[in-house]
């Protein structure tokens, strides 16, 4: 039976891709040389209204006129066609897997995201038109995940790239490019962003609000979204679970004032699993007396597809009691019509310059060095060095006889709720014996006693300890319960930032001080003794199939680490304000930030030293509507090549409206020879400087003193320079 299957699923494929090269023009959307609204428009003429209510579904199709339905996928740090959480598929497929987002984000990299993106969005289109595995899965993917980890609570931390507004749009807008490729008229992908919007707490997301003014809907919660869509060409996104100022996000206004009429939306707007029901559930939002209601509003504000089954009930009631018109229904699914033909799946395959991936005689992509190679640059660029007294690292192989290797995450690489499945795992034990070969004794031991490992730490020549937490984790199957406080994922916030591992931390160091901490965690921890008393630590996040590999580089000195954190990581709660509290001015992020931090927003180490000098400007002035040129010299002082990471912030002086203590407002990532000086040049542009006005409704660019300033993080100003902003 298996056989059978296989075979007709290939035949099937075989015979779509047959008829998509020599389709017959029955009608005039099957015509690639009509304007796309053209053919939109047909498409829509053509369909019974059984047909429309049907495509709101997330799986939507035509098989009457040729449409073969299509769904979507997931692809937070790689394509997840099955894993952790199987997704309902029992025969997972492997795909390259990069660090989760969280990782990408600290590479500080676009250029990396980017490279990340176009090798995930070619995995999906194989794997989508690959006769082998039958046509499986779509090419919507839902990622990137644009929303802002506000708090290190966050149990979904993982799936963002940060705190910062500016920081996470520009990751965002170099992802959605790479997904989607760069042909003027095809999509290799489409991506679909999540979650539209201010959703950073998991504890009753489907219930709760999160508030806050208009002001900072501009500024901070919507910024990456915006960037999305109009820097990098997205046109989907799903909409979130909670409420802002207590109206469901599901059927915000915002949705068609803002997302379609302003930024230009025109693809799949998409409910979260469940949320519909969401809306009418006592126990939940109860926003709404019955689904009926629920349907009119859900439509009007712009959703398109609904990712649970109970809506067509609701339309179709609202239909008939006259709530709804069919019109309603077609200015919705045109959303999707429009995806579907930007991704050329109504048109001939030799008119597509994706149509041929996945050919018979094409190996399995994930199986290439090339896509090995990815993603081993992209963990190792993800790697950020918090602490190296005394040049402690790397490590000299030639003067070790033997390293301890220990820890609960020494030898494993875990995968995350929303991962794929990788061909392979290079553990940090797989990655320490690759690096120092039979020359150097590897002890390890799978004995979860701390016992053991202090014994191992004292009779070794150093300690390479391994801590962090479990992304999965849910003791016995309980999807809203996680082993201990300081774990989190999706449905679970956490309820501690101290890292329980630190007591092993302590007793090994006690064993043996020359001890390095890697700590590959999903979140910012609160470790303070191991700041001040572990003569090293590293910081990596979990899930990429390479990660053995990429910290035996750096732990090695192959690799020299210049990886940034893109979160405020707090000394302890009692810095930061209540969970629920989304109002960030009360002391959130590296913005608005009150006291002292462990590590603060863009703070990273290297095995070098770096000189920043000669400040300038491309004019002392910035038009109101113009740009100008950020320029600084860095050089490499030290004795190794190594990577810096350029921060540009800007402060407004005396400012008329409330404003952040600094803001991000561009960065570059530049590799260094020793003694090697490099110019770096940042474009600032001066509508990136707009606040929004709260009287007039709009961005405003205001006149006045802006401060730019120049670093290696936010804490780590090396120069400072004024300019004039005019009108």
């Amino acid at each position: 039976m298996k056989w059978n299957f296989i075979f007709l699923c290939a035949v099937g494929v075989m015979l779509f891709r047959a008829s998509a090269s020599a389709q017959v023009s029955q009608y005039p959307f099957q015509n690639p040389a009509l304007p796309l609204e053209e053919r939109v428009d047909n498409i829509v003429s053509l369909m019974t209204l059984d047909e429309k209510v049907a495509f709101f579904s997330s799986r939507p199709g035509v098989p009457r006129l040729g449409i073969r339905a299509m769904g979507h996928v997931e692809g937070l740090h790689g394509l997840a066609h099955g894993g952790p959480s199987n997704w309902g598929r029992r025969n997972p497929v492997p795909t390259t897997i990069f660090p989760q987002a969280i990782g990408l984000g600290e590479t500080w990299d676009p250029e990396m995201i980017h490279q990340v993106a176009t090798v995930e969005g070619y995995e999906t289109r194989y794997i989508f038109q690959s006769a082998k595995y039958g046509g499986r899965s779509g090419l919507i993917v839902r990622a990137p995940n644009a929303d802002l980890g506000r708090d290190p609570r966050w149990g979904r931390t993982e799936e963002c790239y940060g705190e910062d507004p500016f920081f996470n749009g520009t990751m965002v807008a170099a992802f959605v490019k790479g997904l989607q490729g760069d042909n003027p008229k095809y999509w290799q992908t489409a991506s679909l962003l999540k979650h539209f919007f201010a959703n950073s707490n998991e504890d009753k997301r489907e219930s709760s609000s999160s508030d806050f003014d208009e002001q900072l809907f501009r500024e901070y919660y919507s910024v990456p979204f915006r960037m999305g869509f109009e820097d990098g060409g997205a046109r989907c996104f799903m909409t979130s679970y909670n409420e802002w100022n207590n109206v469901p996000c599901t059927v915000q206004p915002v949705i068609r004032s803002v997302a379609i009429n302003e930024w230009g939306v025109d693809g799949v707007i998409c409910t979260d699993g469940g949320a519909a029901a969401n809306l009418t559930n006592p126990n939940r939002q109860n926003y709404y007396p019955n689904e009926t209601q629920a349907a009119v509003s859900e439509v009007k504000a712009g959703i398109n597809q609904f990712l649970d089954n109970t809506f067509a009930a609701g339309i179709r009631s609202a239909l008939t009691s006259h709530l709804l018109t069919e019109a309603d229904l077609d200015r919705n699914i045109k959303g999707t019509l429009r995806v579907f033909i930007r991704l050329g799946l109504l048109d001939p395959a030799t008119n597509n310059p994706y149509a041929s991936i996945g050919s018979d005689s094409e190996p399995e992509p994930w199986l290439s060095e090339k896509h090995k190679a990815a993603a081993r640059l992209a963990t190792q660029k993800s790697i950020v060095l918090l602490k190296n007294a005394k040049n402690f690292l790397p490590l000299n192989k030639s003067q070790l006889k033997s390293i301890a290797v220990i820890g609960p995450r020494a030898n494993e690489v875990l995968l995350d709720w929303y991962s794929g499945t990788p061909p392979y795992r290079i553990s940090p034990l797989e990655g320490i014996k690759n690096k120092v070969g039979g020359d150097v004794t590897v002890n390890f031991t799978t004995n979860t006693d701390i016992a053991e490992d202090v014994k191992l730490a004292k009779s070794s020549d150093t300690v390479i300890l391994c801590v962090g937490n479990n992304p999965i984790g849910v003791p016995d199957g309980e999807w809203e319960k996680v082993s201990v406080r300081s774990e989190g994922r999706e449905g679970v916030d956490r309820k501690s930032i101290t890292l329980e591992q630190e007591d092993m931390i302590k007793q090994v160091y006690a064993a043996n001080p020359k001890t390095v901490v890697v700590l590959i965690s999903s979140f910012p921890y609160a470790i303070n003794w191991t700041q001040r008393h572990v003569p090293a630590i590293v910081h990596l996040t979990q899930g990429s199939e390479e990660l053995g590999n990429a910290l035996a580089d750096v732990l090695f000195g192959d690799y020299n680490p210049a990886g940034r954190l893109v979160e405020t990581w707090p000394k302890s709660l009692d810095q930061l304000p209540p969970m629920m509290d989304y109002n960030i001015r009360d002391g959130r992020t590296y913005m608005y930030f009150k006291g002292k931090p462990l590590y603060p927003f863009g703070y990273g180490l290297s095995y070098t030293t770096f000189k920043y000098s000669d400040l300038k400007t491309s004019s002392p002035t910035l038009a109101e509507d113009g740009t100008l040129t950020v320029s600084v010299d860095v050089k490499n002082t030290g004795q190794r090549a190594g990577e810096e990471v350029v921060q540009l912030y800007v402060k407004h002086q005396l400012p008329a409206l409330e404003r952040p203590a600094q803001a991000l407002r561009g960065f570059k990532r530049i590799a260094l020879q020793p003694g090697e000086t490099k110019t770096v040049e940042i474009a600032l542009a001066a509508c990136s400087l707009a606040d929004w006005d709260t009287e007039e409704h709009s961005f405003v660019v205001e006149p006045g003193k802006l401060e730019l300033r120049v670093g290696g993080s936010s804490a780590d100003i090396r120069l400072k320079k004024t300019i004039n902003i005019i009108k």
